[in-house]
């Protein structure tokens, strides 16, 4: 991105009073990789202060300097981070592209048409410093006082509220691309998930969510992420930043569904996806991605990507003993646990790096999970039909060894194309009706256990079984015992 835009790069090696440090071998991986000499990337230590006056001088020798314009109704600062603060609201960092801001300037975001006051700007020293101005080239904070949630995003533009300036172009509104169900696992804490979702809004706007209930684990929330790695994040900040216990469904991503009438709809939820008899065409987004590894784990890493129905476009080997992977996959695979099994194969060598694609057709259909003939919507998913039968199996397993027996034997199904794909049997609990007799005819028994029988079945006919919470959340933690 950087070379597209045409900006200076200093390639910078750090650490390098490291013991273990590989200074040699990572400054000459560094030069190929920038087309570089390998005498111009500098060494530095943060520990020591090795190299560091050096790196000082070449940003002031080697990045130009800002272009400066008189007209003062022209300031255009551009939003590269953000943070909230509950007395000042939203801090927004700003990089100053043209013009300067004041304190008690009146401002707007490009984007979200948002005015307010700047109440304090300043710069990083590296803790905020208050000025009385940013200007042109300056890097600083403007503190808006806006305690609203969507209004700042990275990459938007803050300009004077009637000022002439025109936004910086690039901007694009994030949109989420994988999808999760997020519920806490005692409902007590449902207001406290609503409130640390909106927290976090207010200082990610890319982050989505709508309220939504399950009949089995209550009120939570779908959320949109912009990937799985803003999934974790969220989820992770969630649990440590507010102290929730969450569950957290399995992703999904968005699905472009054509019936066989020609009308469209896009399908973000497992348990929304039309049976497959009623669709003419299903649309699903890939990836492009780059993986390098040490050429001595490309065979493991090929097995993988045929696993996980990869598309090979380009195999490059660099002289120092590592292979540069470029391969197209469905998102939907990409989310199936690769980045584990990656580094697993590789012995966590593997660097991995993707970028979305176009939509591509689609061979997957939804699978549903029955208990006792009835459906259960927090078990569906959408599978390949490559891995129909082998995803049927492993679920329908792990069901099975988690579910509790009940009083009336009962069938764990898997169900999908309008046949059943795996099928297991729980036993029911039997009680020994048979224990306080002693001697006498064995017609007595007989009797008994024919009579426990009728009751059995007559129970199975009109029994419902009453899943419980934690069954819920040891299939979403991968059928854990």
């Amino acid at each position: 991105m950087a070379r597209e835009l045409g900006l200076v790069i200093i390639p910078v090696l750090s650490k390098v009073d490291a013991p273990l440090a590989r200074v040699d071998e990572v400054k000459l991986e560094l030069a190929e990789l920038l087309n570089a000499d390998i005498d111009d990337v500098f060494e530095t230590s943060g520990k020591t202060g090795e190299g560091v006056k050096e790196l000082l001088d070449a940003l002031v020798q080697k990045i130009p300097a800002p272009r400066t314009l008189d007209n003062e109704q022209s300031f255009r600062g551009l939003v590269f981070d953000f943070q909230y603060c509950n007395h000042r609201g939203v801090i927004v960092y700003v990089r100053t592209m043209d013009g300067q801001v004041k304190k008690g300037d009146s401002l707007k975001f490009a984007a979200s048409k948002k005015t307010f006051q700047a109440l304090e700007v300043g710069f990083f020293t590296p803790d905020e410093q208050p000025s009385d101005a940013i200007r042109e080239g300056e890097i600083g904070y403007i503190v808006t006082g806006v305690k609203e949630p969507g209004v700042a995003s990275v990459g938007d533009t803050v300009l004077l509220a009637q000022g002439k300036g025109m936004p910086l172009s690039g901007y694009m509104q994030p949109t989420p691309v994988v999808w999760a169900s997020v519920y806490p696992e005692s409902q007590d804490d449902f207001m406290l998930l609503k409130q640390a979702l909106l927290r976090l809004q207010l200082s990610d706007s890319s982050l989505s969510f709508e309220e939504e209930t399950s009949g089995v684990l209550g009120r939570g929330f779908r959320c949109g992420f912009l990937g799985m790695l803003h999934l974790e994040i969220i989820t992770e900040r969630l649990r440590r930043e507010f102290d929730l216990e969450l569950v957290i469904t399995l992703p999904s991503i968005t699905y472009e569904i054509e019936y066989m009438d020609g009308t469209t709809e896009i399908i973000y939820s497992p348990h929304k996806f039309p049976d497959h008899g009623r669709l003419k065409r299903i649309q699903e987004p890939w990836v492009e991605v780059t993986v390098i590894t040490p050429a001595e784990y490309a065979g493991s890493v090929m097995q993988l990507l045929y696993e996980h129905e990869a598309e090979s476009k380009a195999t490059e080997t660099f002289g120092d003993g590592r292979t540069k992977l470029v391969i197209d996959m469905p998102l939907r695979e990409l989310m199936r646990g690769f980045f584990d099994r990656m580094k697993s194969v590789t012995s966590g060598y593997a660097s991995i790096s993707y970028e979305f694609g176009e939509l591509r057709d689609a061979d997957v259909c939804r699978m549903d999970i029955l208990v006792a003939d009835e459906v259960v919507p927090a078990f569906t998913r959408i599978v390949s039909r490559r891995r129909l039968e082998e995803e049927a199996e492993e679920t329908v397993e792990q069901l099975h060894l988690v579910m509790p027996r009940q009083q009336f034997v009962s069938k764990i199904q898997a169900k999908a194309l309008g046949r059943i794909i795996s099928s297991k049997t729980l036993k029911a609990f039997r009680k020994d009706v048979t224990a306080k007799l002693y001697g006498g005819d064995i017609t007595r028994k007989m009797k008994l256990l024919e009579k426990q029988k009728k009751g059995k079945k007559k129970m199975k006919e009109r029994g419902k079984v009453n899943i419980p919470h934690e069954v819920f959340i040891k299939m979403m933690r991968g059928g854990e015992k």
